[in-house]
């Protein structure tokens, strides 16, 4: 994928220092019960990759050390890994706020039943993945059934307090378009999402986030057999919006995958890019909580698609 990427690097991209750490978005492996098209990670089923205790012990010690109080938990289904409550857990003794990426259909999952309570008891924030707001287009990116078991889901989070005005308990949900093109409006579609959900679900939920799909791992792969990852790229390269440079999330944010490797962010760990583009992997042990202030990002051409139009992070539209 890289040396596909490697065609447009006529295009430079920007040089970026990293500010203030602030988050540290955990990979907890690739495990998962679902085998979504747009997936970055080619996580799934029968994956066997996840994080062990003693990695999660050594990434909160890390977190303690650098003063970090925010872990965004992703997969993968990252609530698949064994020592996912136990991380909360510990999270939670020591004032940490967690964001779980959940896609929802998980919580309806033989022996998880209780988890929705269980993220409810921790106030845990839920970022879910909802693609759409119809049915037929969320099956067709994310499998059949989906859509049904989404909707029960949202509904056992309403009813623990989850997405009310003015509530405790957060729940935004995550649009990714279906093919090559970029996210709309991010405040327009949150509306419609809004009013057609409550209309015809009875769900409420707090913010809608608008997430670039990468080109990289299986929607990369869906790119080029299709034959338009060039074109794709042509897009996000012409798209490119200057004045949302200074928000991408790589800025206050570090990425560790499920051996405790430290990456500038998600994507560059689903490209083997290393930390600051050093010549080989850093492993959590490695860091010093001074190693991080005004360091050299690794960047590359899969980076114009955080900042192609109205931008894109895990936080949704930068602008």
């Amino acid at each position: 994928m890289l040396e596909t990427l490697s065609k447009f690097e006529n295009s430079t991209f920007p040089t970026l220092l990293r500010g203030n750490l602030e988050i540290i978005q955990l990979n907890l492996g690739y495990l998962c019960n679902l085998s979504c098209l747009h997936c970055h990670v080619n996580a799934g089923p029968k994956r066997t990759e996840l994080m062990s205790k003693q990695t999660i012990d050594q990434v909160l010690d890390f977190a303690k050390k650098t003063a970090v109080k925010i872990l965004d938990l992703t997969g993968g289904a990252p609530e698949m890994n064994p020592h996912f409550r136990y991380l909360v857990e510990q999270a939670t003794k020591r004032n940490i706020s967690i964001i779980d990426r959940c896609n929802l259909v998980i919580l309806e999952e033989d022996s998880y039943e209780d988890l929705a309570a269980f993220l409810a008891e921790h106030k845990v924030t839920v970022v879910a993945s909802l693609p759409c707001y119809l049915e037929e287009n969320v099956d067709k990116q994310r499998g059949n059934g989906v859509f049904q078991k989404s909707l029960v889901a949202l509904q056992r989070l309403n009813s623990l307090g989850y997405g009310q005005e003015g509530g405790s308990l957060k729940l935004d949900l995550v649009f990714n378009p279906q093919g090559a093109t970029l996210p709309p409006a991010q405040d327009t579609l949150e509306k419609s999402y809004k009013t057609y959900l409550k209309q015809h679900y009875d769900i409420d939920f707090n913010q809608l986030y608008t997430i670039t799909n990468m080109p990289i791992k299986r929607f990369g792969s869906t790119l080029l057999s299709n034959g338009i990852f060039d074109d794709y790229m042509q897009l996000l390269v012409d798209s490119y919006n200057p004045d949302i440079i200074g928000q991408v999330m790589c800025l206050n944010t570090i990425s560790i995958d499920w051996q405790g490797y430290v990456y500038d962010c998600d994507f560059n760990q689903m490209l083997d890019l290393p930390l600051a583009d050093q010549s080989s992997g850093i492993h959590i042990t490695e860091m010093k909580n001074d190693s991080l202030e005004q360091s050299y990002i690794a960047t590359r051409q899969h980076c114009y698609g955080c900042t192609a139009g109205q931008g894109s992070s895990c936080g949704g539209a930068l602008s």
